[in-house]
Order: structure tokens, then C-alpha cells, then sequence
């Protein structure tokens, strides 16, 4: 039988790297990013499919799904931008731009997954998961941040909608809140407080759950974040 497909957009080396390894054994993958820098190594690694992508432009959108085998069984949108200021100062151009990116972005990816999910036929009654990471930033919002907490929010407001609407034709869509900093290469945590970065992959381990949840108990959001981390 051959693997389900499972395309993974916004591709790099931290949590990005750890769904793609966590996947690979049981899932023939595409991965999908606006640079090969990353991406490249990690699809020779795991001999995946990759793509260069610009996640707001929806005809590469909706090629990358197009050209795909069959329909997908997971799709996971990882990308987001920031850009940091005064409200008083921020550009409205910087502010559109990191909108485009983590609220934009994450809708053509949820319209063509839908899409193509919709039309293939269930198996064990389900068409497929899609997954959008998310940040502490679509609860909450903090200062100096309004731009990606605007796409946060939009994000999982667009989550929640989708999963309302999918569900009941058998599309689990869920939006993964990340709070707090995540251990990534190149980053360390403090000496006086080991333990308070999230592991790339425990957090994989939770999308993973997610992607095999069964349909009587679907989470459509859920939280991870290090014991430490207060709330």
C-alpha cells in the first residue's frame, strides 16, 4: 500500500525538522518553503519531495497541492512573520506584509487542503488532518508585538472556523498554541532555568497525537508549553 501523502509548509530546522522526521517512516512527504537554504539537506535526508513556495501567492498554493499524487491525509502550516515596534511607529506595509504571512498564508493552505481533501473518497471515515502552529500570540497579546499577534488571532480565528465547518465532513482541523520558546539549534536555555525551552520533539509528538486522534474525541486546540512556563 502506499503512504499517505503529507505536506509540510514552512520548512527549517527546528520543529519543522522534528514533523518531518517524526512522519517520514509512515508518510510519503512534501515539503514546501520560500527558501531551499534548510529545506535541501533535510529532503535529501528523508528523501522528500520539496518545493519552493511563497506561501501567500495563491496559485503556488494551489499548484503544489495540485500536482500531488493523491489527496493529502496531513497538511501542517508552520510559517509566520514578525516585525516589532511602537504601535505609534510600526509601517503599515511591515504590518501587511506579517499579516500576508501568518494569517494569509495559513487561509490558501487551509482552502486548497480542504479542497482537495473534500474530494477524495474517506477511509475510516476521515479525509485528513490540517495543522496550524500557533503561538502564545493568538491568546494574548504583548506589547511591542501588535502585528504578529494580529495574525495569531486571525490564524486561529480561522482555525476555529474551519474546524466547524470540516469536522462533520470528516476534516480534523486543529490550531496548536506554542507557549513558549522552543529549543531550536543555535539556541540554548538559561543556566538558571534549565528546562524552560519546549523540545522540537515533544512538540512533534503532540502533532503526531493529534494527526491519529479518533474522530469521537477530536481536539480542535490545544496547548504545549514547559512545566515552567507560567500562564
Amino acid at each position: 500500500m502506499e503512504k499517505p501523502q503529507a505536506v509540510i509548509i514552512g520548512v527549517g530546522d527546528g520543529l519543522s525538522a522534528a514533523l518531518v522526521r517524526n512522519l517520514v517512516s509512515d508518510h510519503a512527504l512534501t515539503l514546501a518553503a520560500r527558501s531551499a537554504d534548510k529545506m535541501a539537506s533535510l529532503g535529501e535526508e528523508t528523501n522528500s519531495r520539496t518545493v519552493l513556495l511563497n506561501a501567500t501567492d495563491e496559485a503556488a498554493v494551489a499548484a503544489l497541492f495540485d500536482d500531488l499524487p493523491a489527496a493529502p491525509r496531513v497538511v501542517i502550516y508552520n510559517p509566520s512573520a514578525r516585525t516589532r515596534g511602537s504601535i505609534a511607529e510600526l509601517s503599515a506595509d511591515d504590518v501587511r506584509k506579517a499579516i500576508e504571512v501568518t494569517a494569509i498564508g495559513a487561509f490558501l493552505t487551509g482552502k486548497h487542503a480542504a479542497k482537495h481533501m473534500l474530494a477524495a473518497e474517506p477511509m475510516n471515515g476521515t479525509r485528513g488532518t490540517i495543522l496550524f502552529t500557533g503561538a502564545s500570540a493568538g491568546v494574548k497579546g504583548f506589547p511591542q508585538s501588535a502585528p504578529f499577534a494580529m495574525g495569531k488571532f486571525a490564524q486561529r480565528g480561522l482555525a476555529e472556523s474551519m474546524a466547524r465547518e470540516l469536522h462533520p465532513q470528516g476534516i480534523h482541523v486543529a490550531w496548536i498554541n506554542i507557549d513558549g520558546g522552543i529549543l531550536n539549534p543555535g539556541r540554548t536555555e538559561p543556566d538558571d532555568s534549565p528546562g524552560s525551552m519546549l523540545r522540537p520533539e515533544a512538540i512533534a509528538r503532540t502533532y503526531r497525537h493529534l494527526i491519529e486522534q479518533d474522530r469521537s474525541a477530536w481536539s480542535n486546540e490545544i496547548a504545549v508549553r514547559p512545566w515552567v512556563e507560567m500562564f
